[in-house]
């Protein structure tokens, strides 16, 4: 009999498109069997590998001369049965993911279903048809092919949305992280633009029940006034002009899974009455239908308002504020994290040069050091820019003349590199004419030069920290406070000005 564990055939050639010919182990203990699926697959280009028996096929596959592609098993097989391979196989990590197609002269259809459950591809009783034999294994190897590309995106896709810190702040947000994704709880996450909200709720996504189902992301400040509650909720054929078709709306798509609302706070007042229904009743209705339908979407909003303000202000529901903000996390922008800088910086770099095709790049310590003086109002994003241009201009390693300028920097603070020191062979030069006295008393180099402001302030501002320093008998924390910095901050210009508890 025919079976109909069948998969759609693979475009010709396609699986054997690869450089290195696919290698198929054929596991029977009929020689013959042996011979003709030998016969067959190496008259289309594939490698055999022969076994006998379960125990020399695991051998094979545990110690074999090279890889295996694919495994024909023959389910009555003395010893070790073939159901009993193929469970074998399936449970071995290395072995785990290898495609297999069943084959067998008198197993009943109760082994056949087993074997498919059991992840084979495909079977088919004996005497095997050269046409079946291929068609199936060029399925097999299809299959998989297309299964291990999926792996890769998915993680690819994780490696792009990889939230990177190591700060106290951010292992704060990843143990709030940990605990609302298992649950049912609505989420506000707030924090400056470019701080990484849309990563904070995909991991929420990607922790939670609903991994399987789908994330579905919605910028509601770039959707049109007029357009956003058809978006949200979809509409029917003919609810308004230009309405040809019907539509389903974000809720609608989001069934068994997460619905991401970006900049809620700037939702249009009559949208919002709808958001608060459905996230109360689970309930929603078409434009242009009476009709309403039950959806299943866990709600995540974001947004780098003051939504408490919004609401006093009457441009937000304060119903729907307290509806979203069961569970509300606030992302820490970057200066609240400057020893992330340099692994952020990494990352992104490595990243710019793997999808660009470009050979890896290294970053010179002088510009870590100089991206940390930077105040980033743009956050992750901003860093994220800097150092894709960077990557552009640069050789084999990225320094300090590939950044592109600070446009946040004072006029009066070159934070990327230290003024030109003078040329010791030739004579300083001083304004004409003669300097007024107070000039004259003005601070000197030790080899009598005149100090520049950066050093002048460089200098009053060691002193002041360590002032501060031995009058709170050297307590960082307490003195971070006082100056009005982060501690980790703080430890870095004890670091840079050579500050010493002596």
């Amino acid at each position: 009999m025919e079976s109909s564990f069948v998969t759609p055939q693979a475009p010709p050639g396609e699986a054997l498109g690869a450089a290195v010919a696919p290698t198929v182990l054929v596991v029977d203990d009929e020689r013959n069997i042996r011979r003709t699926l030998d016969l067959v697959l190496r008259g289309e280009g594939y490698e055999v590998i022969e076994a006998e028996s379960g125990e020399q096929a695991l051998e094979i596959l545990a110690n074999g001369g090279r890889p295996v592609n694919l495994a024909i098993i023959d389910l009555l097989l003395p010893g070790m049965g073939g159901l009993e391979l193929l469970e074998r196989i399936r449970r071995d990590e290395a072995t785990k993911s290898l495609p297999v197609v069943a084959i067998s002269g008198h197993a009943t259809v109760h082994d056949a279903v087993k074997a498919i459950k059991l992840g084979a591809g495909d079977f088919f009783e004996k005497p095997v048809s050269r046409e079946r034999v291929l068609v199936s294994v060029k399925n097999a190897l299809y299959s998989s092919e297309l299964a291990r590309k999926v792996r890769d995106l998915e993680a690819e896709l994780l490696a792009r949305y990889e939230m990177i810190g190591r700060a106290p702040v951010m292992q704060k947000l990843y143990k709030e992280i940990d605990r609302v994704a298992p649950t049912k709880a609505s989420v506000l996450i707030t924090g400056e633009s470019g701080t990484g909200k849309e990563l904070v709720s995909r991991a929420i996504h990607r922790l939670s029940p609903r991994i399987a189902g789908p994330f579905v992301k919605v910028n509601c400040a770039a959707i049109p006034r007029e357009l956003i509650e058809s978006e949200l909720f979809g509409h029917e054929r003919g609810a308004f002009t230009g309405a040809q078709l019907r539509k389903r709306g974000f809720f609608e798509q989001a069934h068994g899974g997460t619905l991401f609302l970006d900049e809620i706070g700037d939702m249009e007042p009559s949208a919002q009455a709808k958001v608060l229904r459905a996230l109360q009743s689970g309930e929603i209705s078409r434009l242009g239908s009476e009709r309403t339908l039950q959806v299943d979407v866990r709600v995540l909003a974001a947004t780098n308002k003051d939504l408490s303000r919004e609401v006093s202000a009457g441009r937000f529901r304060e119903d729907l504020f307290f509806r979203l903000a069961v569970f509300p996390i606030r992302v820490p922008s970057l200066r609240e994290r400057m020893e992330d800088i340099r692994p952020l910086a990494e990352a992104f770099m490595a990243s710019f040069c793997k999808e660009n095709g470009l050979k890896p790049k290294r970053i010179d310590p002088a510009v870590h050091a100089a991206l940390e003086r930077r105040s980033f109002p743009g956050n992750v994003r901003e860093l994220k820019n800097v150092i894709e241009r960077a990557a552009i201009l640069s050789g084999d390693m990225v320094t300090i003349a590939d950044l592109p300028e600070d446009p946040h920097a004072s006029p009066f603070d070159d934070d990327l590199q230290a003024p030109e020191a003078p040329d010791p062979s030739e004579p300083m030069r001083t304004p004409p004419g003669p300097l007024p006295p107070s000039i004259e008393n003005i601070p000197r180099t030790e080899g009598g030069r005149r100090l520049t402001l950066r050093e002048f302030r460089d200098q009053a501002e060691r002193r002041y920290i360590i002032e501060v320093l031995q009058s709170l008998d050297w307590n960082i924390s307490r003195a971070a406070i006082v100056l009005g910095v982060e501690r980790t901050n703080l430890h870095k210009k004890i670091r840079a000005y050579d500050i010493r508890r002596g």
